[in-house]
């Protein structure tokens, strides 16, 4: 059975890897870029070049959409209106919920069906053991596009809520931000006393990964309303941290990180949550829409 045809617009990096997986997998590819030459290499390949996108869209019944906004898919799709009409648009450009889902919209007033997605790999990850993309929105063209989805990597359905595959990718980006500022801060207090960040290295991530043992505790706690611990309440946290702030300034290290940390933990003190456990910090992060 013949591999059916893809078209991908955006040739960045991200998109690049995409295309040359949907190549190693035997589709045939249309490309487009907005700066002609990012085709080359592609073409190489085996790519079609596209010299426009409506050209691109009109070539291939699935068209994966990868550029470096949503501003940007926006402006494209823009120029393209009905020509969009009966086919699938995988949009894998990093964005919100909100865009997703105003997105999807746009897609459906032009009677093209749209699904989100969310890269959780690197380009260099893409078509591996370890990439994986969320999807969601319109279930019937996933269900279609599947198999061909799988070029990239791992598939994980997330729901016809178009946003859901957004959401899914910026949490997980959270939790990994948050880890890097930490790190980054641990490093530059290691680093005045001259000792070596890769050495230290050695031992902080076997520790930050014994401590995170513990999220599918607090996960619990959070979706039970049960925040009561005997492990390290909010308060023994709020009791200690400024010993933290006052090591960075002492060392010479700006606390700028860590200092919303100190001004949550109060918060929780001042709203009678002193012996609950840090779990409870997610409820107190919520503000109403």
């Amino acid at each position: 059975m013949t591999a059916s045809p893809v078209s991908v617009l955006g040739l960045g990096m991200m998109g690049s890897a995409l295309a040359a997986a949907l190549l190693k997998a035997g589709h045939p590819v249309t490309v487009w870029n907005r700066s002609p030459a990012k085709t080359g290499p592609l073409v190489a390949q085996g790519a079609l070049p596209a010299a426009t996108p409506g050209d691109a869209v009109a070539a291939s019944p699935l068209v994966v959409v990868c550029l470096v906004t949503n501003d940007a898919v926006q402006e494209v799709l823009g120029t393209l209106g009905d020509a969009v009409a009966g086919r699938t648009l995988v949009n894998l450009t990093n964005g919100t919920p909100a865009q997703a889902r105003e997105l999807s919209a746009w897609a459906t007033g032009h009677r093209a069906r749209y699904v989100d997605g969310g890269i959780m790999a690197v380009p260099q990850m893409i078509a591996g053991p370890h990439a994986y993309v969320f999807y969601s929105g319109d279930d019937q063209a996933y269900a279609t596009h599947r198999a061909t989805l799988a070029a990239f990597g791992g598939t994980t359905w997330t729901g016809t809520d178009p946003g859901r595959a957004a959401l899914h990718d910026l949490a997980l980006l959270t939790g990994m931000y948050g880890m890097v500022m930490g790190v980054m801060q641990a490093f530059a207090l290691v680093r005045t006393e001259g000792i070596s960040a890769e050495q230290f290295s050695e031992l902080l991530v076997p520790w930050i990964g014994a401590m995170l043992g513990g999220a599918p505790e607090w996960g619990r706690a959070i979706d039970t309303g049960r925040h009561l611990t005997d492990v390290s309440s909010i308060a023994v946290n709020q009791a200690a941290f400024p010993n933290f702030l006052a090591a960075f300034r002492e060392q010479g290290v700006s606390p700028e990180l860590f200092e919303p940390f100190q001004a949550i933990l109060d918060r929780a003190i001042t709203e009678g949550h002193a012996a609950d456990g840090l779990s409870r910090l997610a409820g107190l992060l919520t503000v109403e829409r």
